[in-house]
């Protein structure tokens, strides 16, 4: 019986998942809609696309659903492991692990820091073993990949006894960071290693410095909320902020929270005209205009940040939603970082090439597609070899 390996990557009402057959992916799709009318879409290679209703809401459902539908779709293969994306692994930040009870009591432990994600990653965990209790599941972390950060790069500057409770800057993305790494050694070895900043830009956002392909630095910190402004989410702001919002507005955490995950970032600073950058590129509001040149803004500060933790800078590789798919946005980064020797080559940046720096730029501008799920499937089958857990 050939065997596969299941990736999962669970969002607030999304179960992404992709299906890999010796380090191929064979199938992609996802149940979206969760919390209202759920829907489920596969494609597999040399099928048609599928589109099914799910009977039932909620994350649970979606992933019973889903494995009924890969046990009908694919009759004479057998799951054999699953790996998960999550984007919190604690401190000390563990590698890719194999999920146990303590495992996950300690990720359970970490919800307050991450609302918005951790609780729904986990969900699919505590599904699967009721549909195959001998399913090895194995947790790999978004934050696994920064444990390289400097010990000045971790710190915040605050009471000692809060940096010994795990109060500190861990990073995210990191395993869209370590594809990009990884990536690069094939692509353009003769930077790979060298001072590479790498800008992960899409609803959810970061920058992290590379150097010998290890993570030097990054623009999020003790939660998802640092650095970068994102769809819905502030980036950077003045905590002083907050502390307005609850002496003169009178919110308490919950309101708070969901004011920081739910109202900021570009969708409150255009007014509410959306989240997504797309739609603020294409529209004429002024709001819209104001909110697309302050991410650009921000995004132009965090490169020049960067590029001085590393003492310089020999490539910027943009990846994710924006980064791979908007030269507007690009273009307009990297116009505002001229004076780090950033030179666009315009024709290339609109046709979506791999390099798109000019030939004499002093820095290398990439365009590189960042695959999550193929690093998730890499270290899945690393700790689950198949041989051992075939029937």
């Amino acid at each position: 019986m050939d065997e596969l390996i299941l990736v999962v990557n669970a969002g607030s009402s999304s179960v992404k998942f992709a299906l890999y057959q010796a380090s191929q992916e064979i199938c992609a799709g996802q149940a979206e809609g969760l919390l209202t009318q759920p829907r489920f879409h596969a494609r597999s290679i040399g099928a048609e696309p599928e589109t099914h209703a799910i009977p039932e809401a909620g994350h649970h459902a979606a992933v019973a659903f889903l494995a009924a539908w890969l046990h009908t779709a694919f009759p004479a293969q057998r799951v054999s492991a699953v790996g998960h994306r999550v984007v919190h692994g604690g401190d000390p930040a563990p590698g890719p692990t194999l999920v146990t009870p303590e495992l996950l009591a300690r990720l359970e432990s970490l919800v307050p820091q991450m609302p918005l994600h951790l609780p729904h990653n986990l969900a699919p965990i505590h599904a699967l073993p009721r549909l195959r209790p001998d399913l090895p599941q194995v947790a790999c972390f978004d934050t696994s990949f920064h444990r390289t950060l400097p010990r000045l790069e971790q710190l915040f500057a605050i009471p000692r006894e809060l940096i010994g409770e795990g109060v500190r800057r861990y990073g995210f993305h990191g395993l869209s960071y370590e594809f990009i790494a990884r990536r690069l050694k094939e692509i353009a070895p003769a930077i790979a290693d060298r001072r590479v900043v790498v800008a992960h830009l899409g609803s959810g956002a970061s920058m992290c410095a590379m150097e010998g392909g290890h993570s030097v630095a990054t623009t999020m910190g003790f939660t998802g909320l640092d650095g970068l402004p994102m769809g819905t989410r502030p980036g950077y702001m003045d905590p002083g902020i907050l502390l307005y919002l609850m002496e003169a507005k009178g919110m308490d955490a919950r309101a708070i929270s969901d004011f920081l995950y739910k109202s900021c970032g570009m969708l409150g600073l255009s007014g509410g005209i959306s989240n997504d950058m797309r739609e603020l590129l294409a529209s004429d509001a002024p709001e819209a205009t104001e909110a697309v040149d302050f991410f650009v803004h921000r995004a132009a500060r965090e490169l020049g940040s960067l590029a001085a933790v590393l003492g310089g800078l020999d490539a910027l590789v943009f990846t994710a939603g924006i980064g791979e798919h908007s030269p507007a946005i690009r273009a307009a980064i990297c116009r505002r970082s001229h004076w780090l020797g950033i030179t666009l080559d315009e024709a290339a940046n609109d046709q979506n090439r791999t390099i798109i720096s000019h030939a004499d730029s002093a820095v290398a501008v990439l365009v590189v597609a960042t695959d999550e799920n193929r690093v998730i499937a890499e270290h899945t089958a690393a700790l689950v070899p198949l041989r051992e857990v075939s029937s």
